[in-house]
């Protein structure tokens, strides 16, 4: 649930730019204010001169000029404040876009988990693009909403403290009900804003998953889908935008009301001859200038009520709790895993259960086991993406958890199971691994990862461009580009996921022999499922599948021994060799 508040202090604080803005909208309205006093003085002097003292153009010459300059003044102060309004809002929009995805990076690949990336997309696009309004618009009117009304009063009161004490009585109606309506409209902004993210986040799902779902003739099916969504949140929107019209009609009846118990009670004086025709005029023209700002800012509310429960969700983002970390530098060492057990968040059964492994320098060590075992929660794990509930990861004696995680992914390359590319080209995904590579680097990362063949025989070599998802390279193209990418890193310490899943026995060859001279001379953590990657290991470890904590007989690896103790029990290694045999 979503709790809309008219101002959140939040943005202000987060946002550097809109400091400076909120003081200038402070400013401009404080001008603005004095401008409407003057030009209601002067309309008054004009009107009352031509009329009752029957001045002509001549002798209006000064009160007309004066109030040309004041009008161009409040259309010069209106400028301003819009200018200075919408370049806040770029930067407001830039700083909180950029703090958003700086935060979804600093929470990691383990926080993300179980969030559809499509919502998170919608967030950061145009969930952080509806703030528009409310610094534009909804902000500099509600500055005005402040400072205008108390300047209108404060020269009202010293020509008519009747009409004074009208406005004092009827202006907080306006607020009141404006509160009232937001509370009426707050659960349908919650609403339609979820249904937004909804569909944004479905609807990328989908055209992720077109291929197959073309395939297998469940297209329409979704279409349909999208259309039901996209249907409740058309309803969603017009029943928002009913409340917003009857709202805006509630407070304008409200003014117009005041307005006209004002003007009723400043008749009478007149008829009567108790008020003199100058101050009639002015509070007359004074008097809507009080109650325009809050009407006006009532409308901008239901404008920024989008960009307000967005923010909410942001704020959700941006004050979630990260992993505590540590700051202690990487020392050398072999890497040991001692009686780890990690559960998914949402799940009661762990996804690993008491596992403790050890891994010397330079030494390539294969976990085998079947699918659902924990291999690729180990190497997330060891990555420092998984938060171990008990036991620990520890790198040369010292606790993972005590050392700075910058400095340990800064030793690390890894290849996962499959790999991420992204739109741009083959040459900027491969210098991801290492953006001060130079072009003679990078083509001999892709030599010694296989790649160089295809890459070359591509229209545009490097500068191809690819699709999202790397879209146009097969299977085994993506995995020499991920190899291409850790050779070009050249990090002590390499973590691989099953690099030769679902490849064909040719491509297969390719990348095993690709991953043996990667492996030269650095620390490996190595997932298998397939027979042809054992040869490349010096060890191999099983770890079988968790059974239930009553079942688990964690033992202690006793130094040398290079056992692994699991769920299962404790699972003796292949001794050490050049190559390694599957353990039975």
């Amino acid at each position: 649930m979503f709790h809309v508040k008219p101002v959140d202090p939040r943005l202000l604080r987060c946002a550097r730019a809109s400091r400076f803005f909120l003081a200038a909208v402070v400013g401009l309205g404080v001008l603005g204010a004095l401008l409407v006093v003057a030009q209601a003085m002067l309309i008054a002097e004009v009107v009352v001169g031509a009329f009752q003292h029957g001045r002509d153009a001549g002798g209006l010459l000064r009160p007309l000029l004066l109030l040309v300059v004041v009008a161009c003044g409040r259309g010069l102060v209106s400028w301003l404040t819009e200018t200075a309004a919408h370049r806040a809002s770029a930067a407001v929009k830039s700083e909180l876009r950029q703090r958003v995805l700086d935060k979804v990076a600093a929470l990691g690949p383990g926080w993300l988990e179980g969030r559809r990336t499509g919502s998170l997309v919608n967030l950061a696009t145009r969930g952080v693009d509806a703030l528009d309004d409310y610094f534009s618009r909804y902000l500099p009117q509600l500055g005005l909403a402040v400072v205008v009304p108390v300047a209108v009063l404060a020269r009202i009161v010293t020509e008519d403290w009747v009409s004074a004490a009208i406005i004092v009585l009827t202006l907080p109606l306006i607020p009141v009900f404006m509160i009232l309506i937001g509370w009426a409209t707050q659960k349908r902004m919650d609403r339609q804003w979820r249904l937004l993210s909804r569909l944004s986040g479905h609807f990328l799902d989908v055209v992720e998953g077109l291929p197959t779902l073309k395939v297998f003739g469940r297209a329409k099916a979704q279409a349909e889908s999208i259309r039901r969504i996209t249907g409740e949140y058309r309803r969603a929107t017009l029943r928002t935008l009913r409340i917003a019209f009857l709202s805006s009609f509630a407070l304008e009846l409200l003014s117009t009301l005041s307005v006209a118990l004002v003007a009723v009670t400043i008749g009478m004086r007149l008829v009567h001859g108790d008020m003199d025709l100058y101050v009639a005029l002015v509070v007359l023209v004074l008097a809507p200038e009080a109650y325009l700002p809050l009407r006006q800012a009532g409308t901008q509310y239901h404008a920024a009520a989008e960009g307000l429960a967005a923010a909410e969700e942001v704020f959700e983002v941006l004050e979630a709790e990260e992993q505590a970390t540590g700051s202690a530098g990487v020392p050398e060492g072999e890497l040991r895993v001692e009686e780890l057990t990690v559960r998914h968040p949402g799940r009661t059964a762990p996804a690993l259960d008491r596992v403790s492994l050890r891994v010397r320098q330079g030494e390539t060590v294969a976990l085998v086991g079947p699918s659902g075992a924990g291999k690729s929660t180990l190497l997330r794990a060891v990555l420092g993406f998984a938060r171990p509930d008990t036991g620990r990861i520890t790198v040369g004696g010292k606790d993972l958890a005590e050392i700075d995680p910058a400095q340990w992914h800064a030793r690390i390359a890894w290849v996962p199971q499959r790999p991420a590319l992204f739109a741009g080209t083959l040459a900027e995904n491969v210098h991801l691994a290492r953006p001060g590579a130079t072009g003679t680097e990078v083509e001999r990362a892709l030599r010694d990862a296989g790649a160089w063949e295809f890459v070359r025989d591509l229209p545009d070599g490097l500068r191809t461009v690819l699709g999202e998802d790397g879209a146009g390279l097969s299977a085994g193209q993506r995995q020499r580009l991920a190899l291409a990418r850790a050779f070009l890193a050249d990090r002590p310490v390499l973590l691989l996921d099953e690099p030769t899943a679902a490849l064909d026995g040719a491509t297969e060859a390719g990348i095993v022999a690709a991953v043996r001279r990667l492996a030269e001379g650095r620390t490996v953590l190595l997932v298998v499922h397939r027979p042809a990657l054992l040869a490349v290991a010096d060890r191999v470890v099983r770890i079988e599948a968790p059974q239930g904590a009553e079942a688990a007989t964690a033992q202690a690896v006793p130094a040398g021994a290079g056992g692994a103790v699991t769920a299962g029990g404790t699972r003796p290694e292949a001794p050490s060799a050049p190559v390694a045999r599957p353990v039975p």
